[in-house]
Order: C-alpha cells, then structure tokens, then sequence
C-alpha cells in the first residue's frame, strides 16, 4: 500500500514497544496517519448536543491494510472528494460511547480482543474508555504518545513546505502589522490586526503573546498601549493545514536606544550560538550547552531565559531536548538530530528599563546544518508612529 506514513517505522515502532494494534483518537495524530485528512465540519471544535465528535482510527501491527477509522455520518461528504487510504466500511458515530462501541467491534473482528493496544489517554475521553474496558476486558491497554511522537519526528518534504509557508506568512503579518500600527494603539487592538492579518495570509490564527513598553505581561489589554519611545514584541502562533509557524520580531517606535540594542545584541549572539551545532547526527543537547555557554558570556545573562523545542503538527513535539521548566522528559538530549527535524529556538531578555525583547526562529535539521524558515525582521523594525 502506498500509505502517507513511514509504515516500515510505524511497525518497528509497535514491534519494539510490543504494540498489536494502534488506537488513535487526536485529531493532529489522525490527519498525519490520513495523509492530511481533517473532517472540516469538526476542524477546530469537538463538542456537539451532550457528547463530542471522536475520530478512531485503528492500525494492527504488521496488517496495516487491515487497518480502520470510525468517524461521523457526514464524514462522507468530504471522503467522497478526499478517499481515505483505510479500507472498508466507514463506521457512523455521534458520540464518544458509539464511537467507542464500534471501534471495540472492529478489534474484535481482528482477533485482538485479547492483545496490546495503546491509546492516546490525554485524547480518550472517560465515557469512551469504559466502554472499550467493558467490550474489551482482556485488553492490556498502553500509551501510545511516544510511538506517535517518533513517527511524526522526521518530516517531509511537503510538510517541510507548509512549516516554512506558515512561518514566513507569520512574520509578513507581524511586520505589516508593525509598520501599520500608529502610537497609542493598544495591544488588544494589535492582537486583532495579527488576527486579521495572518488569516490573509492563509493561515489560521492561535495566538499572539505581546508586550509593549516596559511590560513583561504579554497578553493583549485596552489598558496597555503602544507609545512613541517603547518597544513592542509579537510572538505569534498561526497553522497552515494544521502546520504551526511560532515565531517572534521586535519593533521599536522610534529609534532603538543603546540598551535596546545592547539587549538585542546579546539575544542575537544567544540565538545564533543554538544554531551552530545544529546538523544531521550532532547530538541535541549540544543546542542547549551552545546557547547557554553563549549566554555567561553577557552582560545582562541574569535576565536571560532559552528554550529550544520542536515544531510541526503541534508545538513542543519532539525532538524534547529539555525537561526544566516542562513537563516531559529531554528524549532527545542524548540523541543524534535527523534530517528533517524542526526546532524552534527562543531567547528573551526582560529588562526592566526596556521590557520584554525577544527572538524566536524556526530551523529545520539539514544534513550539513539547519535551513532557517521566515528568518526576515529579525533586527529592531524601526517605526515612525
């Protein structure tokens, strides 16, 4: 089967983890084992009448063409324009308890009634869980987050495309908005041009974390407004096809004053020291003790906050090169970076007398080094007023 997945590592992947069948139920996880598919009726919302929509797509180990997906009755009308690579009858469900009940059905049909099946907890509701316990009480039933994980860590091609898409498109928004922004504008205000904006450039918006002036709370508010002489960082979040640019630039209104570029000086000099070690087979922590190395090295280092993580189909994939400060293991910190692999590096200095200044890049691993995607407005965007 010509499947939009690596079904060789998929298998190697349940095979070393002594997985029979593979129970899916994000949504992110799904459109990347569907080659893209996302039911759009449901594309960002989940809750309908008492219960919730709950996609399940099923894969045994070793028979992937034996594999299934259970999702809503109307699913059919974007499947009769995009086919799903899953053979077999769709299963129809308006809740979690029918989806759960049928997807029991289906492993049962494959004679797994009695395997090791992993599910994504923190994506399996309770009510669905009791079901597949109660149809299902000789199952093992493991976590499946970390074989998923690894299978979406090396990207290709076509969803290298839509990273650096999404993370140029980022940063024209937030360089239009800047230079578009007159003084006095609050950040609410400026939070809804991002809005705008990165929806014309064909992304969907998430967020923007924004500070203005001397304050490091970065959330956008009628009270707090841009004004002549203050700095302004945009830290935005936007997904193309699901894809997630995460980028952040600085502006100025007014000319930047020396400590303002003393400070993103050192944020530069931090940021491009993450880079350095970054290629095919170096190791990932190597990221970590490059930048921090960089970062005793100047003068405002107290002020200093780094973190470096991966991005595609959600923020903070892997590869985990740290667990200070988040709350999963550094998997990876001990390990060779791939080709294909994406990180997001971030430096923030907050300092008192000038605010909150920050970059945040997007790199892909390449054999030789990284390949840096939106990496335009990076200095002080100058800006009248």
């Amino acid at each position: 089967m010509n499947l939009p997945f690596d079904s060789d590592k998929l298998d190697a992947l349940l095979e070393e983890n002594r997985i029979d069948l593979l129970l899916a139920t994000s949504k992110h996880n799904i459109q990347y084992m569907l080659g893209g598919y996302r039911f759009f009726f449901f594309e960002w919302m989940d809750a309908f009448g008492m219960s919730r929509y709950l996609p399940m797509l099923g894969l045994p180990r070793g028979h992937l063409s034996d594999g299934f997906y259970v999702g809503n009755p109307i699913e059919k009308w974007q499947q009769a324009h995009e086919p799903l690579w899953v053979k077999g009858p769709s299963n129809e469900s308006w809740t979690c308890l029918e989806a759960a009940g049928q997807a029991a059905d289906r492993i049962k049909s494959l004679g797994l009634d009695r395997g090791r099946i992993a599910i994504e907890r923190a994506w399996m509701p309770t009510d669905a869980m009791e079901v597949l316990k109660g149809k299902l009480p000789d199952v093992e039933w493991v976590e499946a987050i970390r074989v998923l994980e690894e299978l979406r860590a090396v990207k290709s091609p076509e969803e290298l495309t839509l990273l650096r898409e999404a993370s140029e498109a980022i940063v024209e928004s937030m360089l239009a908005v800047m230079r578009n922004t007159p003084a006095g504008t609050s950040t609410r205000e400026i939070v809804e041009s991002m809005r705008r904006e990165e929806n014309r450039n064909g992304l969907n918006f998430e967020y923007c974390l924004i500070a203005a002036g001397t304050s490091f709370i970065r959330a956008g508010s009628s009270d707090v407004r841009w004004e002549k002489g203050e700095i302004l960082s945009l830290d935005s979040g936007g997904n193309k096809h699901g894809y997630i640019g995460d980028l952040c630039r600085m502006a100025v209104m007014g000319e930047p004053t020396a400590l303002m570029q003393e400070c993103l000086a050192e944020v530069h000099a931090i940021q491009a020291a993450a880079r350095r070690p970054i290629k095919a087979g170096a190791i990932g922590g190597g990221i970590y003790e490059c930048a921090l190395a960089e970062r005793d090295r100047c003068d405002h280092r107290n002020e200093v906050n780094f973190t470096a993580h991966g991005m595609g189909l959600i923020t903070h994939e892997v590869p985990h090169l740290t667990d200070v400060g988040f709350s999963y293991p550094a998997l990876h910190k001990n390990t060779p970076l791939e080709a294909g692999m994406v990180i997001s590096i971030e430096t923030e200095i907050r300092n008192k007398e000038v605010g909150f200044v920050k970059l945040e890049d997007t790199v892909a691993v390449t054999e030789d080094g990284c390949e840096a995607y939106g990496d335009q407005g990076r200095e002080w965007n100058v800006v009248e007023g």
